[in-house]
C-alpha cells in the first residue's frame, strides 16, 4: 500500500511539477528561487494529504490552490522584502509571453509591483483560466472580493504598463 501511494505521488509530481513551477515564477514574479521553494512547499503538503487524495474531485487544482495559499503566507511574513539580484533566465516552454524576452520582462516587472494578492488574482484568473468561484475558493475570499481585486488589478497592470504593451500586440 506504501510503495503505491508512493509511486502515485511521485507521478502526480512528475505530471505537475512544471506547471506549478511556470504559475509559482509568475507569482514570484520571476523569482526563480522563491518558486522552486513555492512548489517545494506545494508537493510537500500535496505529499502529506496524499492517502486522502481520493476524496479530492481534481487533485491537480488543488495543488494549485495549495501553491496560491504557500505564495500568500509567504507574502505575509516580514521576511519576504529580499529581491534577488541578476538576470531572468531565458529558457523554459511556456513561459509568459512565450519566446519574447521583452515582453516576459516586461510582464514579470509589472506583476512584481502589484500587491500580492493582486498578482495572485491575475495569475488564477488568467494564467490559470480559473472561474471567479474557483479563484475564490483558491484565495479564501468571496467572489464579490474576487471580481473586485481582478477589475482593480487589471487596472493598476494598465496604469504600469501603459502604452509599453502595445508595442507587443501582434494583430
Amino acid at each position: 500500500m506504501r510503495q503505491g501511494r508512493r509511486d502515485g505521488f511521485r507521478e502526480f509530481a512528475e505530471g505537475r511539477s512544471g506547471s506549478l513551477y511556470r504559475s509559482a515564477c509568475l507569482l514570484a514574479s520571476g523569482d526563480t528561487h522563491l518558486a522552486e521553494d513555492l512548489v517545494q512547499e506545494t508537493l510537500g503538503r500535496m505529499y502529506l494529504l496524499w492517502g486522502r487524495i481520493s476524496r479530492i474531485d481534481n487533485p491537480a487544482a488543488y495543488a494549485q490552490t495549495v501553491l496560491v495559499r504557500a505564495f500568500l503566507t509567504h507574502q505575509r511574513r516580514r521576511s519576504t522584502g529580499e529581491r534577488p539580484v541578476g538576470e531572468f533566465p531565458e529558457s523554459g516552454a511556456g513561459a509568459v509571453g512565450g519566446g519574447d524576452p521583452a515582453l516576459r520582462l516586461t510582464l514579470l516587472e509589472a506583476l512584481g509591483r502589484l500587491a500580492p494578492k493582486d498578482r495572485a488574482v491575475l495569475v488564477l484568473r488568467y494564467w490559470e483560466d480559473r472561474s471567479v468561484e474557483e479563484t475564490a475558493a483558491a484565495m479564501n475570499v468571496s467572489s464579490a472580493a474576487v471580481r473586485t481585486r481582478c477589475s482593480r488589478a487589471l487596472a493598476r497592470l494598465r496604469d504600469q504598463l501603459g502604452g509599453s504593451l502595445s508595442e507587443f500586440a501582434r494583430f
